[in-house]
């Protein structure tokens, strides 16, 4: 709040100038989303951050059992790798692995089948192949695989993802250290392909920094708004009680939002390590964030008492909420003001909006120590990407947001929905 109160007085001739050249209304909403929020929002996260002080994840005397849900779809090219890294877990408890193939057209399940017959398995895991012929769409093969499910707590990871060696042990004890209220835990899944070009660069950067430093804080409001699809567990009886994943684009965040709405807690497991390859192209990536866009008008629309819910995590949902005009913002205020600042026309972009910089170096360097040490602790080391880091720090947002706005729209016109964006 004090930095948000020091913004206003810092921008205050700014203000004057852009209202003069417009009008008031327009001033107070282009420069409120373009500083004042932003600001709020990172200086917030700091100051949260610094007070995170969770419970210590320990070894369990027993792990329960759990299944794991793989819903596949043309993963030929990345189902080995995942099926091994399953099979490598030092998971003490039964685990049943159940790929469940959503009508894939290319040698998912031949290679999967393959994969599991090379595999030398510990015997207290079960891994099968379910193959389905027609495509159902996520949400609808995974809730057959629950069906399917013979465990009490359940986990769902990406057909195209690495788990780490004790992934699943470290989301588990995550769960059991947490409080009693607490029936998910989101995974932190990292990018495996970040070497591939400056689109999957700034992408290491964006699952790094701010997607892991969002969900990290949401946490500790005892809230986690979203427990992803590519790695996250779940207690069985949460699932059935909300009805499993819903027929949509967006089937994690909406599942989600059920879950925090009928009183629950979902948590983050900082260092249950899951890799998962982004999209290397452009086309790729617009479509990935527009159907994540698209999700979370999906999430508004199923769940809106949420807003209302009187518990701490409704910050979140507000700050969600929030999200809808900084994109809009952003795109057609913010970007033509770059445009305009090229010119020698400041009225959107100037001097003055240099003055955000200190806070998101600040911010950076925070996140990343954090993120620095959790990775020592895994006794892994943070590869240099310089090159990465400016590309996600000063022209990242110019592609994402416009690609949010997208979504927005076509989630609000009713646009066909489709989970291949590959």
């Amino acid at each position: 709040m004090a930095w948000t109160a020091l913004s206003v007085w810092l921008s205050s001739p700014w203000l004057n100038d852009l209202a003069e050249l417009t009008n008031w209304p327009f001033a107070i909403i282009a420069i409120g989303f373009i500083a004042y929020v932003p600001g709020f929002m990172n200086a917030f996260m700091i100051s949260s951050l610094s007070f995170d002080r969770r419970p210590e994840r320990r070894p369990l005397l027993q792990y329960p059992g759990i299944t794991i849900l793989v819903a596949a779809y043309n993963e030929a090219a990345a189902i080995n790798d995942t099926l091994t890294s399953l099979a490598r877990q030092d998971y003490q408890g039964p685990m049943q692995v159940l790929v469940l193939n959503d009508g894939s057209t290319d040698e998912t399940v031949a290679i999967a089948q393959r994969t599991l017959e090379s595999l030398a398995l510990p015997a207290n895991f079960d891994f099968r192949v379910i193959d389905y012929p027609v495509n159902a769409g996520k949400a609808a093969v995974l809730n057959r695989g629950l069906q399917l499910a013979e465990h009490d707590l359940v986990a769902t990871i990406d057909g195209d993802s690495w788990v780490r060696t004790d992934g699943v042990t470290q989301i588990v004890e995550r769960l059991y250290a947490d409080p009693a209220n607490t029936v998910a835990v989101a995974g932190a899944v990292m990018v495996r392909n970040s070497r591939e070009n400056f689109l999957t660069r700034a992408q290491e950067w964006d699952y790094f920094h701010g997607i892991a430093a969002v969900k990290r804080m949401q946490s500790m409001y005892h809230g986690t708004l979203v427990a992803q699809g590519a790695f996250s567990l779940y207690r069985k009886d949460a699932l059935m009680e909300v009805g499993g994943w819903p027929e949509c684009v967006g089937e994690d965040i909406v599942l989600s939002w059920a879950l925090l709405e009928k009183g629950h807690r979902i948590g983050y497991a900082e260092d249950a390590l899951a890799f998962t390859n982004v999209p290397t192209r452009i086309k790729q990536f617009s479509l990935q964030r527009k159907r994540w866009s698209r999700g979370l008008i999906e999430a508004f629309k199923a769940h809106p008492s949420l807003l209302f819910k009187r518990r701490l995590t409704t910050l979140f949902i507000w700050w969600n909420l929030f999200f809808l005009p900084l994109d809009l913002v952003y795109t057609f205020i913010f970007i033509p003001g770059l445009v305009l600042a090229l010119f020698g026309f400041f009225w959107i972009a100037g001097p003055l909006t240099l003055a955000v910089l200190p806070l998101a170096a600040l911010w950076n360097m925070f996140i990343f120590r954090i993120q620095r040490k959790m990775f020592r602790r895994e006794g892994l080391k943070v590869r240099q990407n310089f090159g990465g880091f400016l590309f996600y720090s000063l022209a990242y947002s110019l592609l994402m947001q416009p690609v949010c706005v997208w979504g927005y729209v076509a989630e609000s016109i009713g646009m066909a929905k489709k989970w291949d964006t590959k």
